[in-house]
């Protein structure tokens, strides 16, 4: 670590050596004698400046990557045949860095750079490693080492880290104070891992209870609640020096069709997309947020040429960077997605740059995405200056996280990752975000002189949440089924619960899931009091409104699975409010108590 440490010092002492005198400064970038800009501001802005003069344009283009690897150290042998057949361009992160100078790294459980569980000495020595491969470059620059930690149904980071129950369940407790704590946490355990940044926090509005890609990613419907506890997150995360990314620009919250699998039109007019996706962004551009994350989306209102916003200019030049006064980054979101490979594959990164987007993220052929950004620049395309402008950007971010001093994490900070406390605020957040939505003749809580029968798909985890119930003392037995449940599993349920006095139905986003209504169904038809709830997404009653009592969890995570349990039991009483509409049943903000 010392010797990592001093390659860092020496680099910085370099750059510092080589700085210009402020009258050098380039043109296009900030002003450094515009009012409010003090000698630190102008010391900042001539070291960058100096820095960039001394990088080749191969490293210049090189910063605008982020990109995937798979392995789990810099060089790992096991996996350089597959980094090859995965157009990663290189057989390993160590040649990947030498080879396209990339910018940053971005860490998935699918390429085995974090396990799960998670092997923390491993990927926090997977984090240094790559660090000091980057300094001891001709250019020595630190990484950007990100990955997608919302909480809830995407984290990479799961045991023995602290594991949340998700921005929706955020949305549920309406506290400000307990999405700040779960990003501090959040923030602190990245980085005693090494990852210096986050996609996330979700700033996207759910509106759509059709919606299968964002849904409990989103805080509310509210685009106010969205705002405030976005916000929050941000700051969190700011101070733990991890960059947060709002995402996904300008609004994913009313779509039916994933971004991942298809193209998505929002068709919102001007004045809701003012009142609702953009109102949220706009707060934490005001706030002062590092980076926002585009959207695979098609938005009309705001570009009728049919592109995507990653590769829309009038969308993020015109909007983004000009009307709502962003200088921030712009990352897209992965270029692997099917909502971006609307062009010809070397078009895509060329494009989504000249659309505005400082960082290109996750290329699915580093190698053509690098060459065709080179040539693009070469030909006259895209200009230098306006590489200038995107590397000043990351360069100014890594600078003002502290990454060109020190981009390294102790060993020992792993210390810091899924402590006591840390994983008693997650079961706070846990508990006050359970929503008791329905209640009918009080049959919660239960009673333990009643038996229990709990079905439902495993995703919905009925067997879990049966095992917390036995550990309380209940008489309980559980059927899991298949995410779309056979017309045998339906019978089997519906003997099963025959044979019990109450009925536990756990569902996963039942209400786009015609066979776990009918599953549901039969299960109301043995006549016997049913309780069903919602394991992802509140939505479900939509689709079986007369059972007798329906909870909204918000997740399948164990946490959120064990406080469903304490409400159950009447352990906890329930106190989360609907952060959604169920739509013609139960407003926002409606909920019940015990």
């Amino acid at each position: 670590m010392q010797k990592q440490r001093l390659i860092a010092a020496l680099s910085l002492l370099l750059t510092l050596l080589l700085a210009f005198p402020l009258a050098s400064f380039a043109k296009g970038w900030d002003d450094p004698s515009k009012p409010g800009w003090g000698d630190g501001d102008k010391a900042k802005h001539g070291w960058i400046v100096s820095k960039m003069k001394h990088m080749t344009l191969e490293e210049k283009i090189g910063q605008l990557f982020i990109i995937h690897m798979y392995g789990q150290t810099p060089t790992d042998p096991d996996y350089e045949q597959t980094n090859l057949n995965n157009n990663r361009g290189a057989k390993n992160f160590e040649e990947a860095i030498e080879k396209y100078h990339i910018g940053g790294v971005i860490y998935f459980n699918w390429t085995d750079n974090i396990g799960t569980p998670a092997d923390l000495e491993q990927v926090n020595a997977l984090s240094n490693g790559l660090q000091e491969i980057a300094m001891d470059q001709r250019m020595p620059i630190p990484l950007f080492i990100s990955t997608d930690q919302e909480g809830g149904i995407v984290q990479r980071l799961t045991s023995p880290g602290t594991v949340f129950p998700g921005n929706m369940a955020l949305g549920a407790t309406r506290s400000a104070d307990l999405a700040a704590d779960s990003a501090s946490i959040i923030g602190t355990e990245l980085k005693s891992l090494g990852v210096n940044m986050n996609f996330a926090p979700v700033f996207d509005v759910n509106v759509n209870p059709a919606n299968p890609v964002i849904g409990v990613r989103s805080f509310a419907e509210n685009p106010d609640l969205v705002s405030e506890l976005g916000v929050a997150q941000s700051q969190a995360y700011e101070a733990e020096n991890v960059i947060p990314t709002a995402k996904h620009f300008p609004g994913h919250g009313d779509t039916d069709v994933d971004s991942h699998y298809g193209l998505p039109i929002i068709n919102h007019d001007l004045e809701t997309l003012q009142e609702v996706d953009l109102k949220p962004f706009q707060a934490g551009i005001d706030a002062g947020i590092d980076a926002i994350m585009t959207a695979h989306i098609v938005v009309p209102a705001l570009d009728d040429s049919g592109l995507p916003a990653t590769l829309s200019k009038p969308i993020l030049t015109d909007l983004l960077r000009e009307q709502m006064g962003f200088d921030g980054l712009i990352v897209t979101d992965s270029l692997g997605m099917s909502g971006a490979n609307v062009l010809e594959p070397e078009e895509v990164p060329v494009e989504a740059f000249k659309a505005g987007n400082d960082i290109l993220l996750n290329p699915p052929d580093v190698e053509l995405a690098y060459n065709a950004m080179l040539e693009a620049v070469k030909s006259g395309e895209i200009s230098e200056q306006r590489v200038d402008e995107s590397v000043y950007r990351i360069l100014k971010a890594k600078m003002e996280k502290g990454l060109f001093g020190d981009p390294f994490t102790d060993e020992d900070a792993i210390a810091n990752i899924g402590t006591e406390s840390n994983l008693a605020k997650a079961d706070e957040i846990a508990d006050k975000s359970i929503t008791l939505v329905k209640n009918d003749e009080n049959v919660l809580p239960l009673s333990q002189d009643q038996s229990v029968f709990i079905t439902g798909p495993s995703a919905a985890e009925p067997e879990y949440l049966a095992e917390q119930l036995q550990s309380k003392g209940f008489d309980v037995t559980a059927y899991a089924t298949n995410t779309s449940p056979t017309q045998a599993q339906i019978t089997e349920a519906s003997e099963q619960a025959a044979a019990a006095d109450t009925v536990i139905a756990t569902t996963y986003t039942a209400n786009t899931n015609a066979a776990q209504q009918r599953l549901v169904e039969a299960l109301m038809g043995t006549g016997k009091p049913v309780i069903a709830s919602a394991i992802r997404n509140p939505y479900d009653l939509m689709a079986f409104p007369e059972v007798d009592g329906y909870l909204a969890t918000y997740g399948n995570q164990d946490v959120s699975v064990e406080a469903l349990a304490r409400v159950i039991s009447g352990e906890v009483n329930p106190q989360g409010k609907l952060p959604v509409t169920i739509p013609e049943l139960y407003e926002y903000g409606h909920f019940l108590s015990y």
